[in-house]
Parts: C-alpha cells; structure tokens; sequence
C-alpha cells in the first residue's frame, strides 16, 4: 500500500491504464484516449504547480475553465472530465487517495448533437459505384460496405473479423464487440455473396512474409500490417477515395457515418428500438433513441422543404 502512495502521476496513469485493459476490457483506441486526456490534465497541472494525483477541486475547475478559454468544444472537455473521473475513482478504489476531487464537478453543457448520417440515395450510389471495379482492393472494399451496412459493424469490429467467423452456414456473424460482449449479427443475401466473392481473390492479398502471413491468415480482411488485418485508417481512407469517386463529399462520409446510416434507415424502415439496440451492440438503448431524433430532424426538413406552406 506505501509503494503505491509513492508512485509518481505518470506511473499511476499506466497502473489506471492497466486495470482497464485488463478488468474492463478497454479497447486500445478507448486506453489511447485515456492517455491523452490524463497526460494533457497532468502538463496543465503542472503549470498551476500541481500533479495529477495531488490536484484539489479548486485546481481542476481552473483546468476546464482553461480549456474552456482556449476553445476547446464542451463534448470534449465532458470526455476528459469522465476520463479524470474514473481515474480518480480508481486512487480511491486503490487507497491512494481518499477524496476524488473531480467527484462534484459538472462539465460544460452540451447541445444534443445528433449523429451524422447519408440517405438511401447516398449509399446507393456508393454501392453502385464500388461494384463497378473489378480489382483485389475493389472486391474486398464491397465486402466491407455489404457487411457494414448489413450489420451496422463497429469499424474496430470489421477489420477484425475472423475469417472463421464467415463459415457458418445459417448467414449470421458472431461478434465479440465493445467491452467483450458478444452478440449475433445477420447477414443480407448480397452480404453472403459479397463475402463468397471476396474468398476467391483473398488468398491473394495475403503478405509474403512468412511470419506475417501465419499472423494474418486468420482475418477475413487480411494485410501487411504488424497488425495482420486491414487497419481502421486504411479502410476509412478506401471509404473516402470511394465516395470522391461516387461524387459524394468525401468529407461527411466515416465507417461510423455507414453505422449510423444503418441504424437510421432501420428505424425509418419500421424496425423496433430494442431491436436495432442489439444489431449495434449498445449496452443502453438510450444510446440508440438518438437515432429518432436524427429521424424527427429529417422529418422536419422534409416538410420545410416540399410543404406548400413553408414559407420557402
């Protein structure tokens, strides 16, 4: 217990790190988040002649109203505010402190942003445009949208699928998700002939190296990467260069915007809440109720744009 009462900031901020890793299941993109908000919180502490660990209330209130004054936007500084929170929760837990003096601070308020989205014309046309190529990166580029779109995949949850995962024969993935919790996915009869497709040129896109190639030849969407599969920066940059060639702003189309275009085109479909809540994966279906409102906001556009009396 004395040792850990010693432990500098910094090495508290990995033994925080560690546990949610290793007891939460964290994700490497959710710990990397983490890091930066904790080692930018304990730079800035530094100035006011505090360590993270030893900060006051009062010290952390001049924090945000810092980040406030520089521009930083509320959503974010309500991320890092959670970030410290936990942190802090955890000295607490771990007997290295006895107070957490993030606990009674509120972060900044927040205007709903609603979650960006396409419309069906949209995704049609970026369909149409990626099934008109006919090359290795093209074949594995509409396997990719097909099972996106079709099951509304994390894009972390994509590149990583297990090609073992496509050999059931009753069209569902298995999906072990955020957190490690797992759920069933179905796939669309284009998705299944999508991933048919790409299995006969697969084999090709697999690397030479013969130690990088025992290490990828377990994904679906194998690549040269120390990783051994396609990365989340590599398939969000094909999604880009696919929409500039659909004519679409490449700028408002992410795997997160197709996720999001999943759900939405569900729900205007007539799917139930409960329903889309566990294609997605979310814990809490409050998470998946901001897609009505992303459906009441279209609404209202429709009418102000095509009613008689909207006064345009």
């Amino acid at each position: 217990m004395a040792q850990k009462a010693k432990s500098s900031a910094p090495q508290l901020i990995e033994l925080f790190l560690e546990m949610m890793s290793a007891e939460r299941g964290a994700s490497v993109h959710t710990i990397n988040a983490y890091r930066r908000d904790l080692e930018l919180a304990h730079d800035y502490l530094k100035g006011f002649g505090k360590s993270l660990d030893t900060a006051g209330t009062g010290h952390l209130e001049a924090l945000l109203a810092a980040w406030a004054n520089e521009g930083l936007a509320a959503s974010t500084s309500a991320r890092k505010l959670s970030s410290l929170k936990q942190f802090y929760r955890y000295l607490q837990i771990e007997n290295i402190r006895s107070d957490s003096p993030a606990q009674y601070i509120t972060g900044p308020k927040q205007g709903r942003s609603l979650p960006k989205t396409l419309s069906e014309a949209d995704v049609d046309r970026l369909f149409e445009t990626a099934s008109k190529s006919d090359g290795i990166r093209d074949h594995r580029l509409l396997c990719q949208l097909e099972i996106l779109y079709a099951g509304g995949l994390r894009v972390s949850e994509l590149v990583t699928l297990p090609l073992a995962a496509t050999n059931r024969s009753d069209k569902v993935l298995y999906i072990r998700g955020k957190g490690d919790k797992e759920r069933l996915v179905p796939l669309t009869d284009k998705a299944v002939d999508a991933i048919a497709s790409w299995k006969t040129v697969r084999e090709a896109s697999l690397p030479d190296n013969p130690d990088i190639r025992a290490r990828a030849a377990r994904y679906l969407f194998p690549s040269r990467s120390k990783l051994g599969h396609v990365t989340r920066e590599r398939f969000a940059q094909s999604l880009k260069d696919l929409a500039v060639k659909a004519g679409l702003d490449a700028s408002k189309i992410s795997p997160h915007v197709l996720r999001h275009a999943f759900a939405t085109h569900l729900l205007a479909g007539g799917a139930d809440l409960r329903s889309v809540q566990k294609l997605l994966g979310h814990a809490d279906i409050s998470t998946t109720q901001i897609y009505t409102h992303v459906l009441d906001e279209r609404l209202k556009q429709l009418v102000h744009q095509k009613h008689p009396l909207s006064g345009k």
